[in-house]
């Protein structure tokens, strides 16, 4: 009888490599080297240089005049694609919410441990609300659109116990824990087949928002989109 190996043969492990590396070039903050690269990996340098040059074919990635490595063309088009799909979809949920709520209505997404703002909708009709910026970063471990997104993924041992609260109740609430004085709501955007792809939530002053009203027109929201995207 042949022998077995414990390795998960359903895998490439060629891609995934590649995707490996694509992902740690896209979320550096600074372009890297191949070297760097490599060390980061934890890959031989020619290993990782072939891995490159299949990228670059591909432009996905590409070199700058000091060899260092940055995405490409074709990288920012599919990011693009994917982030313009989702946005369209979510921009009339975000608009009527923010007005049915006179609040502005965010949407969030995961990138590695960080959340980030990527939609904001302002409400048209109030004489008074927050102002918020696409791009604001934060941990996931602070504030409801973080937690509504761990809330949205299976439980971790070291989890704040909030993550559980939002994982049974289907929203978070999180008060001066991104900005100062300002409450937020927020509720994990699920599609059908059970991935949580976003969080959706609003944010006004702490002493004005009441959760108890806020959070199902939020949840609401964040169910219609999870389905519009399925």
């Amino acid at each position: 009888m042949a022998a077995t190996s414990g390795a998960d043969t359903s895998r490439s492990q060629t891609l995934d490599r590649g995707l490996r590396a694509l992902n740690v070039i896209a979320t550096s903050t600074v372009p890297m080297t191949i070297d760097e690269l490599s060390s980061r990996l934890g890959l031989g340098r020619s290993v990782t240089y072939r891995i490159i040059r299949t990228l670059e074919d591909h432009r996905l990635v590409r070199r700058d005049s000091s060899g260092r490595l940055t995405g490409d063309t074709q990288l920012v088009a599919l990011a693009g694609s994917v982030r313009n799909d989702l946005q369209s979809t979510a921009a009339p949920i975000l608009s009527d919410l923010a007005n049915d709520l006179e609040m502005t209505a965010f949407l969030v997404v995961s990138d590695g441990h960080e959340a980030v703002t990527v939609q904001v909708v302002e409400p048209t009709y109030t004489t008074a609300h927050v102002a918020y910026r696409p791009g604001t970063r934060h941990s996931l471990e602070r504030g409801a659109p973080g937690i509504a997104l761990l809330a949205g993924d299976d439980a971790l041992r070291d989890e704040r116990p909030e993550v559980q609260v939002a994982r049974e109740s289907g929203w978070a609430y999180s008060e001066g824990e991104v900005i100062d004085g300002m409450a937020s709501v927020a509720a994990p955007v699920t599609t059908i087949d059970g991935t949580t792809t976003a969080a959706l939530a609003v944010v006004h002053l702490s002493l004005s928002l009441n959760s108890a009203v806020v959070a199902p027109l939020v949840t609401k929201a964040a169910t219609q989109l999870g389905l519009a995207l399925s």
